[in-house]
């Protein structure tokens, strides 16, 4: 199994005979072997050429793309090879059968639910008092079986959220001030640090995915649109919390982040570099833990059952 390689400096990635080379800008070089590479992100400006993209396309080697604010804008998916068109017809016809549907999309969600309450009960369990918020989702998510439409599971998901983010505040050792998901743009220090965090856990289940046989665009709970895998939001939405959620707040309540991790100029949007590579060693370490799977009966990674 390889690993993710993450890129923070300007340069250039390119073929060196069987390995890739990266130069940054002050002409520092970098072999690393194509075997230890999973997939790539590109937190920086950066050139290619098609030698290169050609040479990743025969490992399946997704890229990932960030901007300046370190904002997901996109990924360069190579040429499926794992093809199954009668899973495709499945797919299809679990989306399209809205019977078949919503049973998968409920599962999203009640999955997302409980992870949303297990981090709570952890918690309060820790002298944090949420025990009201609790008990409001866990009368929402009893909710989830008898929803009727996709319509419906989101706006019970929806309230979930609402209460979960109001309990932030008394979780985070910190003056956070949080009040309500903002995304496009994040509003503050919190919401950009969530976007940020989600954004590498779709790119993660997107890198999953490439290796299976699952069509990444035909989704259950989040509409199949252009310009998005929208299959990855719906697995993203059971890893958020159990994942993203809980590094966010191992981050800011150790003050491994703080306000002085971002630019406070451009209204907290903009993560330091140290700030954002940090989060990324953070996310693989998580990612590399393993639990005792009960339905699988060995211990598995948190990555491993990020497709499974």
């Amino acid at each position: 199994m390889g690993q993710s390689f993450y890129v923070y400096n300007n340069g250039d990635l390119r073929r060196k005979d069987n390995t890739l080379r990266f130069t940054s800008s002050e002409g520092e070089k970098r072999d690393i072997p194509i075997e230890r590479i999973d997939d790539i992100y590109v937190m920086s400006e950066m050139t290619f050429n098609t030698a290169f993209i050609n040479y990743i396309s025969q490992y399946g080697i997704p890229i990932h793309f960030f901007n300046y604010y370190h904002f997901y804008t996109g990924s360069f998916y190579p040429k499926e090879k794992l093809l199954a068109g009668q899973l495709l017809v499945k797919q299809v016809e679990h989306y399209t059968d809205y019977e078949k549907r919503m049973p998968i999309a409920r599962k999203f969600i009640e999955a997302a639910a409980d992870n949303i309450y297990r981090n709570l009960r952890y918690y309060n369990g820790r002298g944090k008092d949420v025990s009201g918020y609790m008990k409001e989702i866990d009368d929402l998510r009893k909710k989830i079986p008898a929803t009727q439409t996709v319509e419906e599971l989101m706006g019970v998901e929806g309230n979930i959220r609402k209460h979960y983010y109001a309990a932030w505040n008394t979780i985070v050792d910190q003056e956070i001030h949080f009040e309500k998901r903002v995304m496009h743009p994040p509003d503050n220090m919190i919401n950009s640090l969530i976007s940020f965090v989600n954004s590498l856990i779709y790119a993660k289940v997107l890198s999953e995915i490439y290796h299976t046989q699952i069509n990444p665009t035909i989704s259950y709970l989040h509409e199949p649109g252009v310009r998005r895998y929208s299959l990855c939001l719906d697995v993203a939405e059971v890893f958020k919390p159990l994942i993203g959620d809980r590094l966010i707040f191992s981050l800011l309540n150790r003050r491994q982040i703080t306000e002085e991790s971002f630019t406070k100029e451009l209204n907290f949007l903009h993560l330091t570099k140290e700030a954002s590579s940090l989060i990324v060693r953070e996310l693989e370490e998580r990612l590399k833990k393993t639990i005792n799977h009960k339905e699988l009966g060995k211990q598995v990674s948190y990555q491993y059952l990020s497709i499974r």
